[in-house]
């Protein structure tokens, strides 16, 4: 009594580009030449390259976030801040000028960081500001933008803004996670408009 050797029944390659029927030697066979096999191995070593520079990439990032100091913090979070409001300010005029030209825009702060750098992340003393002519060219153009400033916030939030305030010192901690709540509300911002 013999056995019946069961034949294998015929694959398509897995070559994308190739893609011609074949009877396999093998079960796992899956190419249909040693052509398409060096293929197929070309393919699996650059996804293993990429997956382990992708790995690379996150350990390096790693090691650069622990050497952050609280002022390179605080840039990140000056930066997530700003482009929140860049995106909550969208579409309006410079508050400064008034201008809707088609230029760069940026964060302008009404009172300076440096002057008081405990209203740095106050969204009340930051709007969209044309920013070559008015932030730059113009120091911030403050005689324009305090009259615009006051219809659109009010004149008690002006006084408020324009008062004595209480200095600030953010941790590290506090920094990182004030920079991740800018970023998520940017996001927001930006698929709402979307």
């Amino acid at each position: 009594m013999s056995l019946a050797v069961k034949q294998p029944r015929p694959k398509k390659c897995s070559v994308p580009q190739c893609r011609a029927s074949f009877v396999p030697r093998e079960s796992f066979q899956a190419w249909c030449s040693p052509d398409c096999a060096v293929v197929i191995a070309r393919g699996k070593q650059e996804k293993k390259r990429k997956s382990l520079a992708l790995v690379e990439r996150r350990e390096i990032k790693a090691r650069k976030e622990k050497l952050k100091s609280r002022a390179d913090h605080l840039k990140d979070t000056q930066h997530a801040f700003n482009a929140w409001i860049r995106a909550r300010d969208a579409g309006q005029p410079c508050i400064s000028c008034g201008t809707t030209a088609d230029v760069q825009y940026c964060a302008g702060h009404y009172r300076t960081t440096g002057s008081c750098p405990e209203l740095r992340f106050e969204p009340l003393n930051v709007h969209l500001q044309c920013n070559k002519n008015c932030n730059l060219s113009k120091s911030g153009n403050i005689f324009g933008y305090r009259p615009r400033l006051l219809e659109k916030i009010g004149a008690e939030m002006l006084a408020w803004i324009e008062g004595p305030h209480e200095a600030k010192k953010y941790t590290i901690e506090q920094l990182k996670a004030m920079t991740a709540e800018y970023r998520a509300k940017t996001r927001e911002l930006k698929r709402a408009a979307a």
